[in-house]
């Protein structure tokens, strides 16, 4: 096994500069139907009791989750699992850490019909929408078949599809500007290549494009029950494997993994070190791979200033 994860680290190594991409500055969305479904996204009617929005555990101002260890629903129930990040959702392969979602439609309706989360349906929604004027004539106005259940989540994928944070550092660098990054920033990529933590951060979302176990090369004893993508498929061989998360905004979405065990980013990088690639954590690295994960923290989402 080592031998493999060597080879595949050394192959890594060779391609690293085409791994990454910088997020483009524009993309292709309707921004009409975005709109509506930011409003939507921010509306806690959603919610069974009327406490709880989307924005509730994906706050955009904070890196797109809400800093917990894991969310609250109604009724101040807790979740299982540390909330992902919504900003750059777009480039994730699949939807949540065990990838049951296919796209982000899928996910819209998750949370919603989940009784911990916000413990409502779609068909209750529509009848508490009807009863807003706003609502009634933008579905209209922008949907054929106006307010529906079909169009309420696709409103809201729009919105969440529009939510990107490019122009970081570190994009800036990708692109040209070798001088977007400090010394130690610099050699905190270059550690990041070389300690093979791009052979799964790696796309334009640093992550979100394949599934991996949690405990490669040393058993990790999780503080969550949550086993997975076993979830989904009840595969045995799928126990503790998780989408990689995207590091892109990282600095802002502590605490760490699907557990929330890492309260620090330092702490993060540490047990992925050991864990995942087998080695002892050497503090000047984990210190100068932190100073280039920093480097990923992009602009806030151009929607969020429209109105």
């Amino acid at each position: 096994m080592k031998v493999i994860i060597f080879l595949l680290l050394y192959f890594f190594n060779l391609v690293a500069k085409e791994l990454i991409l910088p997020i483009n500055e524009q993309i292709n969305y309707n921004i009409e139907k975005a709109l509506l479904g930011k409003k939507l996204f921010f509306d806690k009617r959603l919610s069974k009791d009327n406490t709880i929005s989307c924005s509730s555990c994906h706050d955009i101002e904070k890196g797109g989750d809400d800093n917990r260890d894991f969310s609250v629903g109604v009724e101040n129930k807790k979740g299982k699992v540390n909330s992902p990040t919504v900003l750059n959702s777009r480039y994730n392969f699949t939807q949540f850490w065990n990838g049951r979602a296919r796209d982000l439609k899928e996910q819209v309706s998750g949370p919603i019909h989940n009784p911990v989360e916000m413990g409502s349906d779609l068909e209750e929604i529509v009848e508490k929408l009807k009863k807003d004027e706003y609502y009634v004539k933008q579905f209209k106005n922008i949907y054929k078949e106006g307010l529906t259940k079909q169009n309420i989540v696709d409103s809201i994928a729009e919105f969440e599809s529009s939510l990107i944070t490019p122009n970081s550092k570190f994009d800036r660098y990708l692109k040209g500007d070798k001088t977007a990054l400090n010394k130690d920033e610099k050699e905190g990529y270059e550690l990041f290549k070389q300690n093979g933590c791009i052979s799964c951060h790696n796309g334009i979302n640093i992550g979100g494009n394949l599934f991996q176990k949690m405990g490669i090369l040393k058993e990790y004893a999780s503080k969550s029950e949550n086993l997975g993508r076993y979830e989904v498929t009840k595969d045995e061989e799928d126990k503790n494997y998780f989408k990689v998360p995207t590091l892109r905004n990282i600095n802002q979405t502590a605490p760490y993994f699907h557990d929330a065990s890492a309260k620090t980013l330092k702490e993060a990088v540490e047990i992925m070190i050991e864990y995942q690639l087998g080695m002892k954590p050497l503090e000047n690295e984990v210190d100068k791979i932190v100073k280039f994960l920093k480097t990923l923290d992009g602009q806030k989402p151009k929607i969020m200033e429209m109105k």
